[in-house]
């Protein structure tokens, strides 16, 4: 734990932690801007700057990086002990909800005014994802450079579809060059001693959870067989989390492919299905891994014991190494606050991150507020969605604009406009 930050009982973080993870909705964009409000606005536990420089070191990690930032900042807060409390509470309500939405869909697909309930609370999300736009746009667009920068992440991603890794690598070399000029590159970070410890600390903790990491996957492996169906959830979700950079969306065409024509563990319209449960439920936004892992077990004929086997190994598989990563790497990125080369790349990638959110807030509003989209062929190949106008949903715009209101112009509580969202949705069923 850094010594500049002052340590919170744990009591208080696991509180707080807990109250993220049940409020969590909204994927990445939401949930960083619900733990700003949390830990920064409300607690004022961290300063802005830390947990802006939190959010750039995980933004450059594979995996979700939401979650990785629910780590990083527990570890800032209370150690080792504290980013295992914060990212474990951060996973495990939207985990549990999300178990349960799978069974009763494996089990009862067509259940009355579940689809209307999820109908409401998309609407939500796309005003819950808008208010983010907002609110990290206000904190990382301090110079006209960053404004350019937001803007060619977000043209890049949209228009000409540039790998996510490409974008922030590219805004981290501009950010470094911008800062060549400036004097004493490098200065020493206060209690750089304690820091070091932290270091070798966190380097154990590392090893530990690389261990915990890979454990079942080799237990699968040595009990079951290398082609078990466990096993086989373990290696595939194991590799994700190392090259899932740009979060859930960009790793979703490699699940289908892998998930739905390589394995046949379920259907594409299934796969479709739990990306929708995974929106509309609290937690990280990649918990569709759970999904997939629990409809791989049950289609498989194993009944709800494999089915929930094959969750827990892809909830294990996909989140574990998150701890991995910050345990060992965000002792050395603290050390990096004062390097102006870094601080000059990391302030580039907050601008980038913004055009990446601002790509995926456009890409769920297609999905939200339209019925059908078109794709627009382009000279270098790139097929861009649009939507088509005839198939707006007026209901599903008149609920999003709604909850936008109350979320950036009153403040209101977030629970209670997804409650009144999912609420209206299906009195709006029952009416019509």
């Amino acid at each position: 734990m850094n010594p500049a930050v002052p340590r919170i009982p744990l009591g208080e973080l696991t509180r707080a932690s807990f109250k993220v993870g049940c409020l969590g909705f909204g994927g990445p964009a939401g949930q960083i801007a619900l733990m700003h409000r949390i830990f920064v606005d409300e607690k004022k536990w961290i300063d802005e700057a830390r947990y802006l420089h939190a959010l750039n070191y995980c933004m450059l990690l594979p995996g979700p990086e939401a979650q990785q930032l629910a780590v990083y900042v527990g570890w800032l807060l209370n150690g080792v002990i504290g980013g295992i409390v914060a990212g474990v509470l951060f996973v495990l309500p939207g985990a549990l909800v999300m178990f349960a939405l799978s069974w009763l869909y494996a089990a009862h697909a067509d259940l009355p005014g579940v689809a209307a309930l999820f109908y409401g609370v998309k609407a939500a999300v796309l005003a819950i994802v808008a208010d983010a736009v907002l609110r990290i746009g206000r904190r990382a667009l301090k110079r006209r450079a960053d404004v350019v920068i937001a803007f060619a992440a977000f043209a890049a991603l949209f228009v000409f579809g540039v790998p996510f890794p490409l974008v922030v690598l590219s805004a981290a070399l501009f950010g470094a060059l911008r800062s060549v000029k400036a004097a004493g590159v490098m200065t020493e970070p206060k209690g750089s001693a304690t820091t070091l410890r932290s270091v070798y600390g966190g380097l154990a903790a590392a090893v530990v959870w690389a261990g915990l990491w890979l454990g079942p996957v080799a237990a699968a492996w040595a009990l079951l067989g290398r082609d078990h169906l466990l096993t086989q959830i373990g290696f595939l979700f194991s590799k994700l989390a190392v090259v899932t950079f740009g979060g859930a969306y960009a790793v979703l065409a490699y699940l289908q492919q892998q998930a739905v024509e390589a394995h046949g563990w379920l259907t594409a319209a299934q796969m479709i299905d739990g990306l929708g449960l995974a929106e509309t439920t609290p937690g990280p936004l990649v918990l569709v891994n759970q999904f997939v892992g629990f409809q791989a077990g049950w289609n498989a004929g194993g009944g709800l014991m494999l089915a929930a086997a094959g969750a827990a190994m892809a909830s294990w598989c996909t989140f574990a190494p998150s701890f991995l990563w910050i345990f060992a790497g965000a002792p050395l990125a603290e050390r990096l606050r004062e390097n102006r080369f870094a601080q000059g790349a990391l302030s580039a990638i907050t601008a980038a991150v913004l055009g990446v959110i601002a790509n995926l807030a456009l890409w769920f509003s297609l999905h939200v507020l339209f019925r059908r989209t078109a794709e627009l062929a382009t000279p270098w190949g790139r097929a861009i969605p649009l939507p088509e106008p005839a198939s707006l949903d007026p209901f599903a715009a008149v609920l999003a604009i709604a909850a936008a209101v109350a979320l950036i112009r009153l403040r209101a509580n977030l629970i209670a406009v997804i409650a009144a969202c999912a609420g209206a949705a299906l009195l709006w069923s029952v009416v019509v």
